[in-house]
């Protein structure tokens, strides 16, 4: 297991292979940041458009744009045929992931309704965005990544509202527990959607689609790709320090409030991954996708959560913070259940046909 492991470790950068020390040190200086230096997080937020925020738009599609250029839109077709994958991906994304989240919420913060409300609409948010990058790092399939992105990506704009009112006013009351409400609108969601999916996903396919015809398949994978791919992850170690300035008070001036929100936070991450990875494996789906699977599945749209819990409670609210203790821990756990991945990457068949993905500036890029 751990030859397997170090074999795909081994061909990793500089940047990808201390991955983990770069994340830590980009958060302490976006809390720094956020701490030290008077008004900076009120001057970031200043930049925004239509209540999204430029710096952090902007990092996303930095670290999306090279992840999205190297996938294999011609094969697409191999993945919406999978309906293992897509079946288990929807009723893990759209009914096991709320459910778990709601029942970890009152079941560790029954005293705490404001943060209790924040990560239920964490749980309520399928990710689209950063699930991309833990894919690509644990070598995962990248077309299923791009095609379960897209399918999240519908069903939050139709369904986030609806499980909204539904795990925050249906369901408590039938249990006799609070209720409480959001107010946001299909538009709000789908304009995150556009941004943040939508836009590096349509350069993602015009690069690849231009580049071949221009120059030629082998050109487009060996020298175009390796030149894109360590952006991805200069855009991710970007946004980690945004986020983090922004509300690098909110998080280091109520440790033991941080504390409470992380821990069902952690049990939800363990839970979906694992349960993502279990199914997978036992279906048969073969390591890339049972990876995707489990990744898409554990990862949420941190992005949206806060943007709703901002616009319906306030900035300083307890829901606000909840959504931005979402990222504080998803990205150091999910970045260690990379290696996770790649540590059982070893008890999984060869599937025939592929040979073992060579990785360069942030993942896996020969397949």
């Amino acid at each position: 297991m751990a030859a397997g492991r170090d074999a795909v470790v081994g061909k990793l950068s500089v940047l990808d292979r201390f991955l983990p020390v770069w994340i830590g040190v980009a958060m302490v200086v976006g809390l720094g940041l956020g701490r030290l230096v008077p008004g900076v997080d009120t001057a970031i937020s200043a930049v925004s458009v239509d209540g999204i925020s430029l710096p952090i738009a902007i990092g996303l599609l930095v670290m999306m744009y090279p992840v999205l250029a190297k996938v294999r839109y011609d094969r697409l077709d191999t993945v919406t045929g999978d309906r293992r994958l897509l079946v288990c991906s929807l009723l893990l994304n759209w009914i096991v992931g709320p459910a778990v989240m709601f029942a970890l919420a009152w079941l560790m913060l029954p005293d705490l309704p404001e943060y209790r409300t924040g990560l239920i609409i964490v749980g309520l948010a399928r990710c689209i965005a950063m699930v991309i990058i833990w894919n690509d790092l644990a070598c995962g399939d990248r077309e299923a990544a791009a095609v379960l992105v897209a399918i999240n990506s519908v069903f939050q704009v139709i369904m986030f509202a609806v499980l909204g009112w539904f795990y925050l006013s249906v369901l408590p009351g039938r249990l006799g527990l609070d209720q409480t409400t959001i107010d946001t609108s299909p538009w709000e969601i789908a304009k995150s959607v556009l941004v943040f999916l939508g836009i590096p996903l349509l350069a993602g396919f015009l690069t690849r689609r231009i580049g071949e015809r221009v120059k030629g398949r082998s050109w487009y994978e060996s020298t175009l790709l390796p030149r894109l791919g360590p952006w991805a992850l200069y855009g991710l170690l970007f946004t980690i320090v945004i986020l983090f300035v922004l509300q690098g008070h909110q998080i280091t001036s109520r440790p033991w409030d941080v504390a409470r929100i992380a821990l069902p936070l952690l049990a939800y991450f363990a839970i979906m991954w694992g349960g993502g990875y279990l199914i997978g494996a036992l279906a048969g789906m073969g390591y890339e996708r049972t990876t995707t699977l489990a990744f898409t599945a554990a990862g949420n749209n941190f992005e949206l959560a806060i943007a709703v819990a901002i616009g319906t409670y306030g900035v300083s609210s307890g829901q606000a913070l909840a959504g931005v203790v979402g990222p504080l821990i998803e990205v150091p756990v999910l970045v260690g259940l990379v290696y996770v991945s790649l540590a059982l990457r070893s008890r999984f068949p060869v599937a025939a046909g592929r040979g073992a993905q060579e990785t360069s500036g942030g993942a896996a890029d020969a397949r």
